[in-house]
């Protein structure tokens, strides 16, 4: 299972749920450029040629029956992979799950966040509250988190919604009932964009509600990914 981490985040987002999940499910934790093991690589702030990059590497890891799992930001990559697997007759994944994701037709009006500074970006990352109050006030490595931060936004900012033909995978949107940042109304038409099964499931907490409801959330996708295992 191909996992994208939010904006702000890394593929350490991830990897507690190796202990949760089952052996049959393999934890591939997406480590983009700029973060992590990367982090002097320069940061992607074009969406497009993210996925297209990101294509790639499917192309040659796709040996095995796969998934994505995306939040938040990584739920529109993973949404656009399995688009672009599918334009370009690469190997689909079984099942698409999106969390803590705008439906791609209703995304938010944002903030240029190649304008504001650096104290305005990190009173975001306060406001959707999924990053430690004490890493938020340690502003020397906030000063080395913030670019790849800023690319993150940047990218978010980048994204431009195109219909295209609906996918064919299982789709499953997984939403906190707290998320102040979800436009919750439109979180059905999700269901536009694939011809397969669309479910959304709700789970308490923000934004972040992953961080309270992990086992919950691995016991909906190995549930799901069972008829694959």
């Amino acid at each position: 299972m191909f996992c994208f981490p939010y904006a702000g985040g890394s593929a350490a987002a991830f990897l507690s749920w190796q202990a949760l999940l089952p052996p049959s499910i393999q934890l591939c934790a997406v480590q983009l450029p700029g973060r992590g093991a990367r982090f002097t690589e320069p940061c992607e702030t074009g969406f497009k040629p993210l996925i297209t990059n990101l294509a790639d590497v499917i192309r040659h890891q796709s040996h095995l029956p796969f998934a994505f799992f995306g939040h938040s930001l990584g739920g529109l990559v993973a949404f656009e992979l399995a688009r672009e697997c599918q334009r370009t007759s690469l190997p689909q994944a079984h099942h698409l799950f999106v969390s803590a994701t705008n439906a791609p037709q209703h995304q938010p009006c944002r903030p240029d966040f190649d304008e504001i500074d650096d104290e305005h970006l990190i009173e975001t990352l306060r406001d959707y509250n999924g990053t430690p109050a004490a890493l938020l006030e340690n502003r020397e490595l906030m000063d080395l988190l913030l670019p790849a931060i800023r690319a993150d936004f940047s990218l978010l900012n980048d994204y431009r919604y195109q219909t295209r033909d609906k996918l064919e995978i299982p789709l499953s949107v997984l939403a906190g009932r707290q998320d102040q940042h979800l436009i919750q109304a439109h979180l059905p038409a999700w269901q536009a964009e694939t011809s397969a099964a669309c479910h959304l499931r709700w789970f308490e907490g923000d934004h972040f509600y992953l961080q309270n409801e992990a086992a919950a959330v691995i016991d909906l996708i190995q549930t799901e990914l069972q008829a694959y295992l």
